[in-house]
């Protein structure tokens, strides 16, 4: 959940369809700072009355006047006039006067924030948008800064009348960037160019035009440039005329470039539109370096999977051939070792990243417990409760081999030859796994654990890969219970961040 829906929520009376018409419009809150040069922060009326900041950006080609984030902060008193007169006229209502925020004098403006329906009608205001300028900017004198200013108020202007965000968009790809500053050109109502930034123009020059801009129809220099390709995308044209909300990207002489497209409109009427390019052939070159080192990992992954599980058919076929039982034994438990690894490698083999939803890794080490138990003329029946979630890979083995070694020890000693439950219970928690495997067997011999090289191979790592804690104990109802305790706090600072799972079952 984002911090507005978060803020919003928690604080204002606002209806869930106008939360969500903002968390669009927050979307673009970087464009309208650049535009506008300068900050632009969102507030939200509160049930007490007041109006609280659930967005702020600062402008990437100008000074900020916001040297701290101010969201969460409440409307200062002396600005309060001004947005409430924003809110009843719906009208933009500017300063007369310097507005004063920690000794730094701005001109404030103040819009009103509308929605449409899904039938179109016009619902609101039921939120403010308020921009911060510098009282001595300079920026908007030039060609550059004109141009810049004349978008932003033509964007305030739209959001005023439920018209931007575009209504029936989406939170993909039509929305964010490009920025401002990557490229920005403006279009009249029949298609032609009335501005073209400098780095749109530098742009088209690496696709090949090398022409003035202005003047002329981005789609038909794109047609030009483009000619002889083989596109399917049919809405190209209409995203170059400014006509349709929409993104595309464009190839041509070993360039990328992504255009988005915002219509303008005024009194009803389409007033030509807006279209932000930038050049991402290095990104898109980056995004396919990655792509194909994650199918080598993949690929990889597979491979040793498959020659794991070569290595564990090997020593199957060797415990059958083997005359002796201590041999069998020894052999069966290698083999279900080598297997237990391979199930990792096997999940990691089909997803993009070297994070494993370790559940599904689980389920499959319990296959390997009932192989144990057919083989010991043992009726087990096991049980989860909770979730493991999802770990990285670098836990996922040992933790994988380590309760392989507990469970299987569990059907082959605790409940040979009988009739159990082995139950095994997950704690997840942003800072550590708690894991119980309880068994109803015959419980420790002796009330104490063995030495042997199952216990030896579960405590190296448990305590020394993974810097966790593991004990053995009896269970209340006679069995044993195996109590294991591995910390993750580290994870998302050392490794990588994991995303939090639910600890309910």
């Amino acid at each position: 959940m984002s911090t507005l829906q978060n803020l919003a929520e928690k604080y204002s009376n606002l209806s869930q369809e106008e939360i969500e018409w903002l968390d669009l419009l927050v979307l673009d809150w970087p464009l309208l700072a650049d535009l506008a040069l300068g900050d632009v922060v969102l507030w939200a009326p509160t049930d007490a009355g007041e109006y609280l900041a659930v967005a702020h950006s600062r402008p990437a080609g100008s000074v900020t006047l916001f040297y701290r984030d101010v969201i969460g902060d409440f409307l200062r008193p002396d600005w309060r006039d001004l947005v409430d007169e924003a809110m009843t006229t719906r009208t933009p209502v500017v300063s007369t006067s310097p507005a004063w925020y920690e000794e730094n004098p701005m001109n404030l403006t103040a819009f009103s924030v509308s929605r449409r329906d899904e039938q179109g009608r016009l619902q609101g205001p039921f939120a403010v948008v308020t921009l911060h300028t510098s009282s001595a900017d300079q920026q908007s004198a030039s060609r550059i800064g004109a141009a810049f200013r004349e978008c932003a108020e033509d964007l305030f202007a739209m959001i005023q009348h439920g018209l931007f965000p575009s209504p029936g968009t989406t939170k993909g790809r039509e929305r964010g960037a490009p920025r401002a500053a990557d490229g920005l050109v403006r279009i009249a109502p029949d298609g032609e160019v009335t501005f073209a930034s400098p780095n749109t123009q530098t742009t088209l020059t690496l696709l090949g035009f090398r022409d003035e801009l202005e003047g002329e129809k981005l789609s038909e220099v794109l047609a030009e440039l483009l000619k002889g390709q083989f596109d399917t995308n049919e809405s190209l044209p209409l995203i170059l005329q400014g006509k349709i909300a929409k993104r595309a990207d464009i190839e041509a002489r070993g360039r990328v470039v992504t255009l988005r497209s915002i219509p303008v409109i005024r009194d009803g009427e389409r007033a030509g539109g807006i279209l932000l390019t930038r050049d991402v052939t290095d990104l898109r070159q980056q995004e396919q370096e990655l792509i194909t080192k994650d199918a080598t990992i993949r690929e990889i992954h597979h491979r040793v999977k498959n020659n794991l599980q070569t290595v564990a058919s090997l020593l199957r076929v060797q415990a059958r051939r083997a005359r002796s039982e201590e041999a069998k034994e020894v052999l069966g438990q290698a083999m279900r070792r080598v297997a237990a690894i391979a199930v990792v490698h096997d999940t990691l083999s089909t997803g993009l990243s070297q994070i494993v939803d370790f559940d599904v890794v689980f389920d499959r080490v319990l296959g390997l417990a009932a192989e144990v138990a057919s083989l010991h003329g043992t009726t087990v029946h096991p049980s989860k409760e909770g979730k493991f979630g999802e770990l990285p890979s670098e836990y996922a083995t040992p933790l994988a081999l380590a309760l392989t070694e507990v469970v299987t020890n569990a059907v082959e000693h605790g409940l040979a030859g009988r009739e159990g439950e082995v139950i095994i219970r997950a704690d997840r928690t942003d800072d550590r796994l708690a894991v119980e495997v309880i068994d109803t067997g015959s419980g420790l011999p002796d009330g104490r654990v063995g030495d042997g090289l199952g216990t030896q191979i579960v405590r190296t790592l448990i305590e020394g890969e993974l810097g966790g804690s593991i004990s053995w104990g009896s269970d209340a109802r006679g069995g044993t219970r195996v109590a294991i305790e591995v910390p993750l706090h580290w994870i998302r600072t050392d490794t990588r961040e994991i995303p939090r799972i639910s600890t309910t079952a």
